[in-house]
């Protein structure tokens, strides 16, 4: 019988494993609205981006974060479970009007909350109802209590972390509510686990809202956190490469200069070009009409001529070379050409050649073979 070797190696099974868990998460299709969830994150370039579809299919995020999400969710029922244990507390997860999971939304449906529970009868406030969250990580029980202890409790969660905080202020705004009740819990529900409740702040929600309103209509991205590419925080930001760098966003109606987030109906978007509405699934691809915002080619070049009725958008590199976001041809580019290029493309003489001559097109990398 064959030994079983001593030194650790790869398992190819538990590889599988991981390349499963992000194909199935880069099949997901992206939300089609602001979460409330995200509205407190610091950079409103990355909000903005993100509304857009302008990031990696499925979030972008690898195996292991993955698993902490599923960590989170699994935890939260396991908290729930665990709180109903305690004699007087009522805790509502779902709707019971609705058998659904109690959410919120506003400006025009495009921007959207949902809350973990609401919950009545802790014994620190028994008779008070309060939004609940549940969070799940490995470090977070101890920084919490340490916020607690340093800040005291009502401070806490904005110290801790803005982005909960926003979210639980948002809640109680939405849910007229005036209190928030955070638990916090290692992984798999383990000790130590900490919680802390918040009181209710009208006018922070109101800067919130405020802030998703100009996320969500702005024309184009809105300032970044960080100068350039080596600002810390923009290091590890899937964003990075079209902020700081020449990277362009897939097609999509999100990405479209003719697309336009409209303020009334359920999260409707109409197109200028066709004069109507856009249906979600339609966004997700676009047309072949599409043209970039121009924002987002402005490290490409800068926008010097556009036609309407031709529907192109005319562009000028540093270097001088004109282009055209338009119908394909000798120095014109859809698109779909454009995302799969990259700048310096553009200049090449000989590739340029080639295709005008053959009427080829560039393609992504991938599909070249």
């Amino acid at each position: 019988m064959a030994l079983l070797p001593t030194q650790a190696v790869n398992d190819p099974t538990l590889d599988a494993i991981n390349a499963a868990v992000q194909n199935v998460n880069n099949l997901q299709k992206p939300r089609p609205y602001l979460g409330m969830s995200a509205i407190g994150m610091e950079c409103e370039a990355f909000l903005w981006r993100n509304f857009r579809w302008c990031g990696p299919s499925g979030g972008g995020f690898d195996a292991k974060s993955l698993m902490n999400f599923e960590d989170g969710h699994r935890t939260e029922d396991l908290m729930a479970d665990r709180l109903r244990m305690v004699p007087g507390v009522e805790l509502y997860t779902l709707d019971p009007s609705t058998g659904q999971q109690f959410g919120f939304s506003d400006l025009g449906g495009h921007f959207r909350g949902h809350i973990d529970g609401a919950i009545r009868g802790i014994l620190q406030a028994p008779k008070a109802w309060h939004m609940w969250e549940n969070k799940a990580s490995e470090k977070g029980p101890h920084e919490l209590a340490k916020a607690k202890e340093k800040h005291g409790e009502k401070a806490a969660l904005a110290a801790w972390n803005p982005t909960y905080h926003a979210q639980a202020i948002l809640y109680m705004h939405y849910g007229a509510m005036d209190r928030h009740y955070l638990t916090c819990t290692s992984p798999g529900g383990r000790l130590p686990i900490t919680s802390v409740r918040t009181d209710a702040d009208d006018a922070e929600a109101e800067r919130l809202k405020a802030k998703a309103e100009r996320v969500i209509f702005a024309g184009e991205p809105l300032a970044r956190i960080g100068g350039d590419a080596t600002f810390w925080k923009c290091k590890t930001c899937v964003m990075a490469s079209q902020c700081h760098g020449t990277a362009l966003p897939s097609v999509s109606c999100r990405t479209c200069a003719h697309a336009t987030p409209e303020r009334d109906g359920d999260g409707r978007w109409s197109c200028a070009r066709w004069k109507s509405d856009i249906p979600i699934d339609a966004q997700r691809t676009g047309c072949d009409e599409h043209r970039y915002i121009p924002a987002l080619l402005s490290r490409w070049g800068s926008a010097t001529d556009a036609s309407e009725t031709e529907n192109w958008i005319e562009y000028t590199t540093p270097e001088r070379v004109v282009f055209r976001n338009g119908v394909r041809g000798p120095g014109s580019f859809a698109s779909s050409e454009l995302a799969a290029m990259s700048l310096a493309m553009l200049g090449d003489r000989l590739a340029n050649e080639i295709r005008n001559e053959f009427d080829g097109r560039f393609v992504p990398a991938e599909n070249a073979a």
